[in-house]
């Protein structure tokens, strides 16, 4: 079955279901360091479950994919949340699907503002890292262990 999907615009309330987003127009903040440094705090939940379970962190070059885009799978991580930050100011994809009683449910997309990232909270369903017109890399906080 073919579906044409339109990407919203990424909001906190709208991916709440899927994980948080990642952003500091929102984020509680303070400084630290003599004030020349803001800190924003605790941005994401991190979860890490599991036999030897600990906190990776990554860093991902994701391709640039052709639009239309052609979903042809989606994953998800039962044991950990899994966050990707862009480390340059681009835009990407994001497909999420809630979970349906025989598997991923239907797909939603949105896509980020430059400076967003997002983290899939565990057991979500979720597409392939997809950055928009430009190689990319992003900083990606997830899972590792048995």
């Amino acid at each position: 079955m073919s579906r044409t999907l339109s990407a919203q615009k990424l909001t906190r309330a709208a991916f709440a279901p899927f994980g948080d987003v990642i952003d500091t127009d929102w984020a509680n903040h303070f400084p630290i360091n003599a004030g020349k440094c803001e800190r924003y705090h605790d941005l994401a939940r991190v979860e890490a479950e599991g036999p030897n379970a600990r906190v990776l962190i990554s860093l991902f070059r994701g391709t640039p994919y052709d639009f239309p885009l052609k979903l042809g799978m989606v994953e998800r991580h039962p044991f950990g949340s899994q966050a990707f930050m862009p480390l340059t100011p681009a835009p990407f994809l994001v497909v999420v699907c809630p979970d349906g009683s025989k598997g991923p449910g239907a797909p939603h997309a949105v896509v980020t503002r430059p400076g967003q990232g997002v983290s899939y909270r565990r057991n979500t369903w979720h597409g392939v890292l997809t950055p928009i017109g430009a190689a990319q890399d992003f900083l990606v906080v997830d899972r590792g262990g048995d």
